[in-house]
């Protein structure tokens, strides 16, 4: 079936574009360096977008077994320490002659084309045992090595990516149920243990301690002094900005990026940034665009023309959706602090290319889409 001009989704190419347009803004307020950094991180996102669109997605299908094996690989590859990069006691980086990349950013998007390929080929026995266990295995192994580098919050985005995939394939409205009704009471269990003997528990030492603090500071940040200070500024900072913000380039000592009351703030705090400088209106302006991209990727999966074209799609608004979600929570406090970044706002080359990758393979989705008119969401 030949490629349509009219298929192609033109709107969804805008919406991003005008989103990472306002986060180069506000990243420039910031900093000019990270801003034309963020410049070409765009340029280069957009090229590989619409080469990754134009590719029939079928072809990947073909290459998710190969894909699947790569991603592991470079998952592993990054615990070499003659490719690592280690960045705040973390192995998250592979750095070559100069070049350094976050192997778990492109890792998300590769998932997704594989599980899309798997729960595809799956369909008629998605609720089989036997799919199920070998489903959680293949999830298993890349999610231990993202949780290895160690890397909890993109482990977690990665499962719920997964989930939702599972989810939209047909999995058993029964079975989830169950696994809510033992995954919401094992949460409040667990939160108590780490408070109570987290210290101790051997999944929080060595390279993985960080997250225990991190996890204490956000659960009594009154005992953990400037551990929890990021995050009690962040908050701050936002509710400083009521309406209509102090402005982009304001210039007051007390504000978040010029008093350097938080580390990094164009990278996992931009929020606070945003709702500092443009207030509550900046903050919705983010929450409005990353809902309608959402929409509109779910509309594109609504139009597919199988199940896997669906999965693609779904799996990309569940990526961008699961991750703004995180990110909000920490820079309000509803969440520990991960490290993670916003969506086509934060700074950060892989993450903005990856997900420019991710929205070139929903196009590419929309460029093949059913010819009856119902799609294949159930």
């Amino acid at each position: 079936m030949g490629v349509k001009l009219k298929n192609y989704n033109f709107r969804l190419v805008i919406e991003v574009i005008l989103l990472t347009s306002f986060g180069i803004v506000v990243i420039g307020s910031i900093s000019g360096y990270y801003q034309k950094r963020q410049i070409i991180g765009l340029i280069l996102g957009l090229v590989v977008m619409v080469a990754v669109s134009l590719f029939n997605y079928d072809f990947l299908m073909k290459l998710a077994i190969p894909i699947y094996i790569g991603t592991n690989l470079m998952l592993a590859v990054i615990m070499l320490p003659v490719f690592s990069h280690d960045s705040h006691g973390a192995q998250r980086w592979i750095e070559i002659a100069g070049f350094k990349f976050q192997p778990s950013e492109l890792a998300k998007i590769l998932l997704v084309i594989f599980f899309a390929y798997y729960f595809g080929k799956m369909e008629e026995k998605i609720n089989n045992l036997r799919t199920i266990i070998m489903a959680l295995i293949l999830v298993g192994v890349p999610l231990g090595l993202i949780f290895m580098q160690p890397d909890l919050s993109t482990t977690i985005v990665t499962f719920l990516i997964f989930a939702n995939m599972f989810l939209i394939a047909g999995l058993s409205y029964k079975l989830i149920g169950v696994v809510l009704a033992i995954v919401v009471p094992s949460i409040v269990v667990g939160l108590s243990i780490i408070v109570s003997k987290g210290e101790k528990m051997a999944i929080f030492q060595g390279s993985h301690r960080y997250q225990y603090i991190r996890i204490m500071a956000w659960l009594r940040p009154e005992e953990y002094g400037d551990k929890a200070l990021q995050q009690q500024n962040s908050v701050m900072a936002i509710g400083s900005g009521q309406l209509l913000g102090k402005g982009l380039y304001n210039s007051g000592v007390t504000s978040l990026k010029n008093g350097n009351f938080i580390s990094e703030p164009h990278t996992d705090f931009i929020n606070a940034v945003v709702g500092e400088s443009l207030g509550f209106v900046g903050c919705m302006f983010i929450v409005v665009m990353i809902t309608i991209i959402c929409i509109e990727c779910i509309r594109i999966a609504k139009k597919s023309k199988d199940l896997q074209g669906c999965l693609i799609a779904v799996g990309i608004a569940a990526m961008i959706m699961v991750q703004t979600f995180i990110n909000i929570g920490v820079t309000t406090r509803l969440l520990p602090n991960t490290g993670l970044t916003l969506p086509f706002v934060s700074y950060g080359l892989t993450s903005l290319i990856s997900m420019y990758i991710g929205i070139g393979l929903v196009l590419n989705v929309g460029l093949h889409p059913a010819k009856r008119r119902s799609g294949v969401i159930r």
